[in-house]
């Protein structure tokens, strides 16, 4: 009897296990914000939040799957159940926190200005007046330009993506891109097309606005994801998978919010 009940044990065990390895944790992504997230030439994904992600998944012992969104539906999609998490750069706002849940934050970078290199313009309303302003929508810094900046007299001018920003930033039709300083910094600048460019000004730090760093989003109801996922990310702390990871994409902490090298 004691042999029988220590098999069943052991196969209760073993199903338990193979029941969680084919847990699939479906993320919600926008693949247009390099190094954070984009697609290879390939079409694969990749980026700092892609692998994130994957060492999240294998911390936790399920499957990624990877649903690409456009940014400015991607929180009803959620809500929808399109899929689990938002996991695509995702800055913690009051009015986010209204609509869905985060996880522990997983970096928090400040917001700056792009601009032709000598460029004397600075992030302020004042320096900005009567100048063109061009920004990424659904993102924290289009918030920011259009509640601080737009009734001042700047010009804030809305683009389906970072890549068609910076496509009108390279043409001269705006005087500067407001964006996320990491992704300016290893994404466009980096580029042949950005050589002429560069940060100006100070950097910005809104919590109001900008919000108090970016985490996954997750369903209100939804404990259960929280828990797995919350866990997983420790687990990538405490065995320094992050901070390899981190300095794969960056030359300095995200996760302390040290300011990039301009």
């Amino acid at each position: 009897m004691k042999k029988y009940s220590a098999l069943v044990l052991a196969l209760l065990g073993s199903f338990s296990a193979m029941s969680h390895a084919e847990t699939v944790l479906k993320f919600g992504v926008d693949p247009s914000f390099p190094p954070f997230e984009s697609k290879a030439a390939d079409g694969t994904l990749v980026g700092f939040d892609i692998d994130l992600g994957n060492a999240i998944c294998k911390q936790a012992n399920v499957k990624c799957e990877w649903v690409e969104t456009a940014y400015d539906s991607i929180i009803p999609a959620l809500n929808a159940k399109k899929f689990d998490a938002v996991l695509s750069a995702m800055a913690i706002t009051p009015k986010r926190k209204a609509q869905v849940n985060f996880t522990d934050v997983l970096y928090n970078i400040p917001s700056v200005l792009v601009a032709k290199k000598g460029s004397t313009l600075d992030a302020t309303a004042e320096a900005l007046k009567g100048k063109v302003i061009g920004v990424s929508q659904g993102t924290t810094q289009e918030t920011y330009a259009m509640a601080v900046w737009q009734s001042k007299g700047v010009q804030v001018v809305s683009y389906q993506n970072q890549d068609a920003v910076n496509l009108d930033l390279e043409s001269g039709r705006i005087d500067a891109t407001f964006t996320n300083a990491a992704a300016a910094e290893t994404g466009f600048l980096k580029t042949k097309a950005g050589a002429d460019f560069a940060f100006v000004g100070k950097t910005v730090l809104d919590p109001q606005y900008l919000g108090e760093g970016a985490a996954i989003a997750l369903r209100k109801d939804d404990q259960a994801h929280m828990d797995i996922i919350n866990k997983a990310l420790a687990g990538i702390h405490a065995n320094g998978v992050y901070k390899l990871l981190e300095k794969k994409y960056f030359t300095f902490d995200v996760f302390k919010n040290n300011k990039p090298s301009a």
